[in-house]
């Protein structure tokens, strides 16, 4: 669990909206499903859902984009001679932006596909 949160902070600020995005997606589905199962089946709320899905890989590029900002101003900041730890650093931070992004993505995808064509059997 520790490496986990220590995972998380590496990734920076971009992090935090793609958290946030994930639970708010995942609630709506968890929601969905009860509604179908409750016999009510519309599509309000997938919209949202769909939406999330479609922006947290770009929050992961995004990310990308900061850690790599960061790895240049590093680099720039330090008269010639590179850092090589603060190099690293933001290029961690952008690899796991990127791939926090995706992952985050693809878990609501996959149950996202499965309510949304419950919903459309009406």
């Amino acid at each position: 669990m520790h490496r986990l949160v220590a995972l998380f902070i590496a990734g920076g600020p971009v992090m935090w909206p793609i958290l946030a995005l994930s639970v708010a997606g995942m609630a709506i589905l968890v929601w969905k499903a009860f509604e179908i199962r409750a016999g009510r089946r519309g599509p309000a709320g997938l919209v949202v859902v769909s939406t999330i899905i479609t922006a947290e890989p770009m929050l992961g590029i995004l990310g990308t984009v900061v850690g790599i900002m960061q790895t240049f101003g590093a680099m720039n900041s330090s008269g010639g001679s590179v850092n090589p730890m603060a190099a690293t650093a933001g290029i961690g931070e952008a690899l796991i932006t990127t791939a926090a992004g995706l992952v985050a993505s693809l878990v609501l995808l996959f149950p996202y596909n499965i309510i949304d064509s419950m919903t459309a059997e009406e």
